[in-house]
Parts: structure tokens; sequence; C-alpha cells
């Protein structure tokens, strides 16, 4: 009785190692252009923001202006920058984008997920750690359309008994 409880154990340990060696064989390479430049594009409610990274000082271009001049708020701004001060390159890219659409928030949401792809792209060891901090992930939510009946997507018209 006891060979047989050996074996099926020797069989279990056999099968342990077996989830571990295809993690681990994902090699990420590096997507630069002939620029030196490394592209992806973010989205977040209804803005589309086209992201390139280059080597640099750190200067962030929206639109053809700096982040502090595109972006007033500054809640906005640090938003923008967090995958830079999450992977301690805040002074090491230069950051030129493009958005549309949607407002500043969700502009902000788009640049910083598009971003974050764009790093990973340059340097795919930062993808261990962007991810645990859900940089890049899109973020989903939308506004919800009106419907007919309804002064909103949920509100109804006021009640009037008379």
């Amino acid at each position: 009785m006891t060979d047989v409880t050996q074996e099926t154990a020797a069989g279990f340990d056999a099968l342990k190692g077996l989830g571990t060696e295809a993690a681990e064989t994902i090699v990420r390479e590096p997507k630069i252009d002939a620029l030196g430049r490394s592209y992806s594009t973010g989205k977040r409610k209804n803005a589309i923001a086209r992201v390139w990274v280059k080597r640099g000082t750190g200067k962030i271009t929206v639109n053809g202006k700096d982040v502090a001049d595109y972006f007033a708020r500054p809640v906005l701004q640090m938003m923008v920058a967090q995958p830079l001060n999450v992977a301690d390159r805040a002074t090491q890219y230069d950051v030129v984008c493009t958005v549309t659409g949607s407002g500043l928030s969700g502009q902000a949401g788009a640049i910083r997920h598009g971003l974050s792809h764009a790093l990973t792209h340059y340097e795919p060891e930062l993808r261990k750690v962007l991810k645990p901090h859900g940089f890049l992930t899109r973020d989903s939510r939308v506004v919800e359309r009106k419907k007919y009946g309804r002064a909103k997507a949920r509100r109804s018209f006021q009640f009037s008994k008379r």
C-alpha cells in the first residue's frame, strides 16, 4: 500500500512544474521605430490619445502645448505623469501626444493609458511595474445613453399630480 501512495505523490510532483515554465518563456522585445520612438494609442470615455515616447529630458507635449498649459488643473497634470513617476523615468523620456474627443478628464486618462503602453513598448520590463497599478487596463466606462420617455439616461420627468 505504501508503494501506491509513493507513486501517486511522485506523479503529482512531476506535474507541479508544468505551468511555471510556460509563463517564464514569454520574452517581449522593444518596439522602437527608425526615429527612436515608441508609439501607442490610449482610450478613455470618448477620448483617443496617440502617444509617442522617446529618450529625452522629461518634457511632455499635448497637442503642441506644454502639459501645464493644456491641463490647467494639477490633478490632471499628475494623472498624465503617473506612469513615468511610478516607473522612476520622469526625467528620461520626452512624450509627444495628440488627443481628441471627450473632456479634459477623459483626455488625461487616455494619455495615461497610451503613455503606459508606449513605455512598455520601449522598455518591456516596465510592464511588471505598471500592471499592478492598473495603468495598462482600458477603463471601459462610458456615458449611458439617454432613453426615450426620460429626462436623462435614468432620470424621469417631474411628476405632476394635477
